[in-house]
């Protein structure tokens, strides 16, 4: 379960910014929109969301924000396995600063595992890391597991190791490359104690980008006896499918385009050599009542995205992981965005307390009947092309009381564009 997520020195964003999961003690009507994040006495003091929307202008850097956490979690779940000594780092530092070209990039999160909260942090160049720290709090008070902080004097990390973390320690610690994460280094050659921490990145932590997702993840779980779930999924959508056919088959060279180019044919049938095909096909019925096959691109462009969604959302609610997703509204009516969103609120479809977070520009379900005022964010540039990430809160909306849509549209909370006058 995240709780919050801080980057600074990341693309878009300069100075520090920070996003929580974090309830506030608004007396909204939660309509399930919270959670207790466990049953241990020292987690269970707070509460957290399980949604949170983000609203901005285009260009403002919304999806940046989800970047930032996309390439810290590259760098904790690849830096140890596949990188090697002298590999660039997934870092883009702000460039519209010259004192922060070749400053460092920072993240820090803070979550939930198995009742225990976590604070693991990193800074670190295209070329190697210079600080990573880890603190685990398993009865409320703080543990130093670990941390390193490069010296430029001696050309090495200063390293601090807590009595609390058990294990090979100096093994790790020697074995860890100056572009390479200690944690993950250290898990990678078995330690136990700090697996539930890598895990959580590495299966935790689900994105779906601006381009949608793959409609091969639903069809597999269709395949995998999941299929009345996905179209119980669908007809909730009110997209008018009645029944799924799904196929495997193996590749066939000869469906690929005539004009496609042979050196790209090759490649193609080269990586797809044995390899079976999923085609998907929905069911309609006609004036007759009988049942009706079309191939999934027959459907329009929103229900083959709704159809692609069915199967990682589903997948995330079920284990209670934590999704990401860009422009959800994108080819979706709002009401297909409200009734994504409340699958997330609702204990019955979301028994293990899976969260959502996403950047959208469809406004009409920012309303207090959705969302409670502490789900809303915004997000902008500044006069020096600084994206900065604030909440609703901050501007103390009144609850019940003023129309979230038309106030944010009218810029009362920034993170709108201002569009010129043709005259």
């Amino acid at each position: 379960m995240l709780i919050e997520f801080s980057v600074a020195n990341f693309r878009s964003i300069a100075k520090v910014q920070t996003f929580s999961f974090s309830a506030s003690e608004l007396k909204d009507d939660s309509q399930g929109a919270t959670f207790k994040p466990s049953d241990s006495k020292y987690t269970s003091k707070f509460s957290l969301l399980k949604s949170a929307a983000v609203y901005g202008a285009n260009a403002a850097g919304k999806s940046n924000v989800i970047k930032a956490l996309m390439s810290m979690q590259q760098l904790v779940v690849t830096s140890a396995k596949t990188g090697q000594r002298g590999d660039k780092l997934p870092i883009s530092p702000f460039k519209l600063d010259v004192n922060l070209i070749d400053a460092t990039t920072e993240f820090e999160v803070i979550f939930i595992v198995d009742g225990v909260r976590y604070q693991y942090g990193l800074s670190a160049s295209s070329s190697q890391v210079f600080e990573e720290w880890l603190f685990a709090f398993p009865k409320g008070r703080p543990q130093n597991w670990f941390s390193r902080a490069w010296n430029s004097d001696s050309n090495q990390f200063d390293w601090s190791f807590g009595s609390f973390l058990q294990g090979e320690k100096q093994t790790w610690k020697n074995s860890t490359r100056d572009n390479a994460l200690f944690l993950s280094t250290a898990v990678q050659l078995n330690s136990e104690q700090l697996k539930p921490v890598f895990d959580w990145f590495k299966y935790q932590l689900r994105f779906i980008g601006i381009d949608g997702f793959s409609p091969n993840f639903s069809a597999e779980l269709c395949n995998r006896g999941e299929k009345n779930d996905i179209l119980e999924f669908l007809k909730r959508g009110d997209v008018g499918i009645d029944g799924l056919n799904i196929q495997r088959n193996k590749f066939d060279p000869d469906s690929l385009p005539h004009e496609m180019p042979d050196s790209l044919k090759s490649v193609i049938i080269d990586n797809m050599n044995e390899t079976d095909v999923l085609e998907v096909q929905t069911q309609h019925l006609n004036n007759r009542g009988e049942a009706i096959l079309f191939d999934l691109d027959e459907e329009s462009t929103g229900t083959q995205k709704l159809f692609a969604f069915a199967g990682p959302w589903l997948d995330c609610l079920k284990n209670g992981y934590t999704l990401f997703v860009d422009e959800l509204h994108d080819t979706l009516h709002p009401k297909l965005v409200q009734y994504l969103v409340e699958l997330f609120h609702h204990e019955q479809t979301n028994p293990n307390n899976a969260q959502l977070f996403f950047t959208t520009h469809e406004t009409s379900i920012l309303n207090q009947s959705v969302f409670r005022r502490d789900q809303i964010w915004f997000c902008e540039k500044n006069e020096f092309n600084e994206t900065q990430l604030f909440p609703l809160t901050d501007f103390s909306p009144r609850k019940g009381r003023e129309n979230l849509e038309e106030c944010y549209l009218a810029g009362r909370y920034g993170a709108v564009p201002f569009i010129e006058s043709l005259d």
